[in-house]
């Protein structure tokens, strides 16, 4: 369409603007989302790179049914290419803009992340101390990385106003992979990503609990474009309880928590037990800059936090350079059978470089520590 490629016309010798809002540190089924463009065809039987591939392509993820059932979903924290990651938006094959830790994307049958950022050359950046803005190319990269699903329901998806909105929803319109929780309106942007994975039917959500400019401005409304909000619970119960009436696995991806605080606070509780009530298989999200707690809370797989991804710059918070990747086995009717996590550290170009050995076991032991705050169970372990 004209609108989407002149905003990628747009781009042509964009300057990356190295400005988070100001809470921020410093540096299958191929239904797309209703109310706006048709979303590209499930992606779970797509390709994905693997990180050791000499050609760059990696093996399409299967769609076959697993004997058992089971579909594995893997969830990563937040991405940005703006200061020292802006150069993975030009990396070449066999190397994944994401790094090595994008086999372990692959390698599951559905991955999901957040890309914290605009998607835009133009626009004033909104009255806030840290701004971000990429090219439409990152949702390519990300692709590339192994990554099927992008949430950008967070406080920096509009950090460049009225017209980076217009800019970022073309470049959702015209991606190469489904954009959840922001959209032309507030039908679009509560309504899931539903898709089939190895025969079992998966639904996204995403929206943002984060109390800033962003969702004082631009949540999006019946005729207004912009984020989905968790901070209009209603809406948000509705649209997880819609995305249940589609699809037994529900996956709830949220903007949540406090910066820098390794438990999660009283308004995440409170809507993790709302939407675990209203159906949701697993309710995840990022925001913290840190890593937060995670388990079971009742049936629901909860994570409050899973820290930066690929990031920017350097943080003040305590531990902010540990992250990885946390793997879901989940039943076709919505159950978890079991959970997995590779630990990764935060390298000094923003890379996500897996760990191993006893690294590794430290890593896990302090992640799982994190779980006394949180009021959760330990998840059953998935096999091996």
């Amino acid at each position: 369409m004209r609108r989407a490629a002149a905003a990628v016309a747009l781009f042509v010798g964009l300057t990356a603007v190295t400005a988070c809002g100001p809470d921020d540190p410093a540096p299958g089924s191929a239904a797309g989302p209703s109310g706006g463009a048709a979303a590209p065809p499930a992606t779970a039987s797509g390709t994905a790179p693997a990180s050791g591939a000499a050609s760059g392509a990696a093996p399409s993820k299967s769609a076959a049914p697993r004997p058992d059932g089971t579909i594995t979903v893997a969830f990563a924290g937040d991405v940005h290419f703006e200061g020292r990651t802006q150069a993975r938006l030009s990396v070449r094959a066999p190397e994944p803009a994401l790094g090595p830790i994008s086999r372990t994307l692959a390698d599951a049958d559905l991955s999901v992340l957040n890309l914290e950022t605009a998607i835009t050359g133009r626009g004033a950046p909104e009255p806030k101390t840290y701004t971000f803005r990429t090219s439409p190319k990152a949702l390519s990269v990300l692709k590339e990385s192994g990554v099927d699903v992008v949430s950008m329901a967070n406080n920096h998806a509009v950090d460049f106003g009225a017209d980076g909105l217009t800019d970022t929803l073309a470049a959702k319109d015209s991606s190469p992979i489904p954009v959840v929780g922001v959209g032309h309106n507030a039908k679009e942007a509560y309504a899931p990503y539903v898709t089939t994975v190895r025969g079992a039917k998966v639904a996204v959500v995403a929206a943002s609990q984060v109390e800033d400019i962003t969702n004082q401005k631009w949540r999006a409304g019946a005729n207004k474009p912009g984020i989905a909000s968790a901070l209009d619970v209603p809406a948000l119960v509705s649209a997880v309880q819609e995305a249940k009436r589609q699809a037994p696995v529900v996956l709830v991806y949220l903007h949540w928590g406090e910066e820098g605080k390794a438990c999660p606070t009283g308004p995440q509780t409170a809507i993790a037990k709302k939407l675990a009530a209203a159906g949701a298989t697993a309710v995840v999200g990022t925001h913290a800059h840190t890593m937060v707690g995670s388990g079971m809370l009742g049936g629901t797989y909860i994570g409050y936090g899973f820290g930066n991804f690929l990031w920017y710059g350097t943080s003040n918070y305590a531990n902010s350079n540990e992250t990885g990747v946390t793997t879901l086995t989940l039943t076709a009717d919505g159950k978890v059978a079991g959970e997995s996590f590779a630990p990764a550290t935060i390298d000094d170009k923003g890379i996500p470089q897996p760990v191993t050995g006893a690294a590794a076991d430290a890593a896990l032991k302090r992640r799982d520590g994190l779980r006394g705050c949180a009021g959760l169970t330990p998840p059953p372990a998935a096999a091996r």
